[in-house]
């Protein structure tokens, strides 16, 4: 395959992540049984020159990558301007079972939700290296900024823990959703989700993103009506006032959940997880939300 027989860019991205997933063998929860680790995912895309790129990079700090700086470790002597690269990511949505199962979990994360923590972003690291290998074949040029050597993560003085680059953030720019009082990514397919993307110099219009601020699925920033993640949460790490405690959430994580899922679940992982499911946008935009959308159109 090669540039020229594509004809609809768009379209044969996002047939090329929902193929590759679909046909993924470690897209297994358990190597005993065929259940699926991620069910369908959803695409967007944005394009380099979007002025979120830019406010982000502002806003967190000069370490954080703009699309073309990602492009560039790779490309070094490559001339692109930010208008030729398009953003490819991915919304990657838990099954039922494995969200039913992590329902019932107060203070630990169920063994469902900790294997997909491991392997499924296995999985996802795999959709990053074929989507960028594939778009490579058919003649664009393109990389993975969370498969880059050059990738790190930081201080940024301003927010705490951040790295060079964020698949939220890049979600959010391309038009996937928006962010929740916990920092989750609330999408169409709810919040409890992973994300991935690659850059690639292919011209694809960008979707257009359906909200106009970055918290606008949030039925707490919506009219204060929630604040089910801040009860789901078992060390007061989400409150109203500061919205997420990176800290007081990593060190829950490092001191009780690490711990508990390689002595109950034999698993090296880190991960908690709990404010993500039983909650209004678990599965989806809230219903309020998206009642008053329609009523508005």
């Amino acid at each position: 395959m090669n540039s020229s027989s594509i004809v609809e860019p768009r379209k044969w991205v996002q047939s090329l992540v929902e193929d590759l997933l679909e046909n993924c063998k470690q897209n297994r929860l358990f190597t005993d049984s065929d259940e699926r680790i991620w069910d369908k995912p959803l695409v967007g895309v944005s394009r380099g020159d979007d002025p979120y790129f830019r406010f982000l990079k502002e806003d967190i700090g000069d370490f954080y990558w703009l699309p073309e700086d990602a492009f560039a470790t790779e490309y070094r002597d490559y001339a692109v301007s930010p208008a030729q690269l398009a953003i490819v990511c991915w919304v990657l949505p838990h099954t039922k079972v494995t969200r039913r199962e992590h329902r019932k979990q107060t203070k630990y994360p169920c063994e469902r939700w900790s294997r997909s923590r491991l392997y499924g972003e296995e999985v996802n690291n795999y959709l990053r290296g074929e989507v960028r290998d594939a778009l490579i074949e058919a003649g664009f040029p393109a990389v993975s900024p969370m498969l880059l050597p050059e990738f790190r993560r930081t201080d940024s003085g301003k927010y705490g823990y951040a790295s060079s680059w964020s698949e939220r953030h890049t979600a959010f720019v391309s038009g996937l959703g928006t962010f929740g009082l916990s920092d989750g990514l609330i999408t169409p397919l709810g919040k409890s989700i992973r994300v991935g993307s690659v850059i690639a110099k292919i011209d694809i219009e960008p979707d257009p993103r359906p909200y106009e601020s970055h918290n606008e699925y949030c039925l707490y920033f919506y009219d204060k009506s929630c604040q089910k993640c801040v009860d789901r949460c078992p060390v007061g790490a989400i409150n109203e006032e500061a919205g997420h405690d990176k800290v007081a959430c990593s060190e829950y994580i490092r001191l009780k959940t690490t711990p508990y899922n390689l002595s109950e679940y034999n698993l090296e992982i880190k991960g908690c997880g709990l404010c993500q499911v039983k909650i209004p946008c678990e599965f989806g935009i809230p219903a309020r939300k998206r009642k008053h959308e329609a009523t508005a159109d």
